[in-house]
């Protein structure tokens, strides 16, 4: 769609879009690439954008996993740990369906359920909620830099899967899900 606008989105520019909503992905890109635009086509816009992400979403399987994230959650579930899934998405529940994971959460909190999304902690502390359990005793796996400010607003621990430039506030980063030690939950 950036491609579309005559706007070039780099892969910097793509971390930005993580963890927000639709419509303020948009308004990055509009941001990006110095446009203004009627409200009625930014609208137009974000529907489309959605129509594809959902075709995205639905051709996803179990094999699309990211590597690692499906042994540390079941390695948490067997330390008796409580897990929740906390994404800004509107679809994300649908997503863990099709990824064959959504048996392995303990509380679910997507976009649907928050009024607002990230940076703002509303979405961890829902989730904490969900769970019974204290925000200063929970822990969020985030790959946005959206969702780092979230978690740390809210008084959690956070672990950054990606590049230390961009998640560097996080308490801990790490390159990929599956290159978490647990052992380092004690320590944070």
């Amino acid at each position: 769609m950036a491609g579309e606008l005559g706007i070039n989105l780099t892969k910097e520019d793509n971390e930005k879009l993580k963890g927000v909503s639709r419509t303020k992905s948009l308004e990055i890109i509009l941001e990006l690439g110095r446009k203004k635009l009627p409200e009625r086509k930014r609208d137009e816009l974000a529907d489309r954008k959605n129509t594809w992400f959902l075709e995205y979403v639905e051709a996803m399987k179990p094999t699309d996993i990211f590597p690692g994230v499906k042994k540390l959650i079941v390695e948490m579930r067997k330390r008796s740990l409580k897990v929740a899934l906390a994404s800004s998405s509107k679809n994300a529940r649908r997503v863990v369906e099709l990824l064959g994971i959504d048996e392995l959460f303990d509380a679910m909190v997507d976009g649907t359920m928050i009024i607002h999304s990230k940076p703002n902690p509303e979405i961890f502390l829902l989730a904490a909620e969900r769970l019974g359990i204290d925000p200063k005793e929970s822990v969020v796996f985030e790959d946005a830099e959206a969702g780092v400010e979230a978690a740390l607003a809210a008084g959690m621990k956070c672990i950054g899967v990606g590049s230390p430039a961009q998640l560097g506030k996080a308490d801990v980063v790490v390159a990929r899900t599956g290159d978490f030690d647990l052992s380092l939950l004690a320590r944070l």
